[in-house]
């Protein structure tokens, strides 16, 4: 999978860009606040239709303008496809694939593939519960994009419940009696099926992680990883358990929006007691074992988002996780010197909001 061509209008703070992608890596290059980061931005919503630096869709329409366009053709299986976003300040957004218009952010799903590593992956481990379960479930999507409709079916559930419990006020007359235990059930499905994804992947995930963590720091800690949800026994019936203290409160207690992925490093909780630079060498290997457990499932490597991350890390932990890249198609941004071991394809500086490619 990889990204032959990239444009860009409007987006971000550039009124029009183009880029000519290699088959390895593209080191975009240049100051901080040129928008090096935006290029990435671009290629990963075309991905999932979303920021992966969480940002509205208005922020990414550049400043002035009514409506950004960003368009890439793509490569997968020696098939060539078009991938067209339009994203409108007023309007609706429009995607298109090969011309014809998608529905369903979901139609999308699969078409391309990226993994992010981003300065931000710091809150994988630093991070509250919700970073965890987002990148779970996020991975789970790039596994096979079916699970999407999973974790749809549970966040709805889940909402329609609070709802419920946010308007009866405390007060269940017969009629909402009969609607929350129609939700009850409904969440208790969805979630469980949601629970049977998350925890299969975990038991995958966690010999990646303990490997690419000694691949990276280059040390014998022992790395675990563990699945914890936040009730015993089956779902609907923990929901019909806690509905009197759901009621009190207006909203559902127990659920997978209370799970935790934990995190430990040498027995005790990385979160805590793992200093930033171990913390740091974790996050990157929960996203090079994510990146390796769908290539391995999906049979072709996701193109690889790598934003800055040579910034924080040690000449030694930079040059190992060159190292620990896997092949394909990867897009690099820095302003910093590259580590002596980086080889690009091309090397592309960003210039008063141009594009221009340098010496390789």
């Amino acid at each position: 999978m990889r990204v032959r061509e990239l444009w860009v209008t409007d987006f971000r703070s550039y009124d029009s860009a183009h880029l000519v992608c290699p088959e390895g890596l593209c080191v975009i290059r240049g100051p901080n606040g040129v928008g090096k980061t935006n290029l990435l931005e671009a290629v990963g919503y075309l991905a999932t239709l979303s920021s992966f630096r969480g940002a509205p869709g208005d922020a990414l329409i550049r400043v002035g303008a009514d409506a950004a366009v960003v368009r890439a053709e793509v490569e997968s299986d020696g098939r060539a496809q078009l991938i067209e976003a339009e994203l409108s300040r007023t309007g609706r957004n429009r995607v298109q694939v090969n011309r014809q218009r998608l529905r369903r952010t979901r139609d999308l799903l699969g078409t391309l593939r990226v993994s992010v590593f981003a300065p931000d992956d710091l809150e994988l481990v630093k991070g509250g519960p919700g970073v965890r379960r987002g990148m779970l479930d996020d991975l789970l999507v790039s596994l096979h994009p079916r699970n999407d409709g999973v974790r749809a079916e549970w966040e709805r559930a889940l909402r329609q419940r609070n709802a419920l419990l946010k308007q009866v006020g405390g007060r269940l007359d017969e009629s909402a009696e009969l609607t929350l235990g129609v939700w009850d059930d409904k969440a208790g499905a969805a979630g469980e099926e949601l629970l049977a994804l998350r925890t299969a992947l975990v038991d995958r995930l966690a010999p990646a992680v303990q490997t690419a963590y000694r691949d990276l720091a280059g040390a014998g800690e022992v790395v675990r990883l563990e699945y914890r949800r936040s009730w015993q026994g089956g779902l609907g019936e923990a929901l019909a358990a806690s509905r009197r203290d759901d009621l009190r409160r207006g909203v559902t207690t127990v659920g997978l929006h209370r799970d935790e992925l934990w995190v430990e490093l040498d027995g005790l909780p990385a979160r805590t007691h793992a200093s930033q630079g171990e913390q740091r060498c974790l996050a990157l290997s929960l996203r090079l074992a994510g990146h390796r457990e769908v290539a391995a499932d999906v049979g072709t490597p996701p193109v690889l988002l790598l934003d800055d991350v040579f910034s924080e890390l040690d000449p030694t932990r930079c040059e190992a996780l060159v190292a620990s890249l896997p092949a394909g198609q990867a897009f690099l941004s820095t302003a910093t010197a590259l580590p002596p071991s980086v080889s690009p394809q091309a090397v592309v500086e960003v210039r008063e909001g141009r594009l221009v490619e340098t010496a390789r």
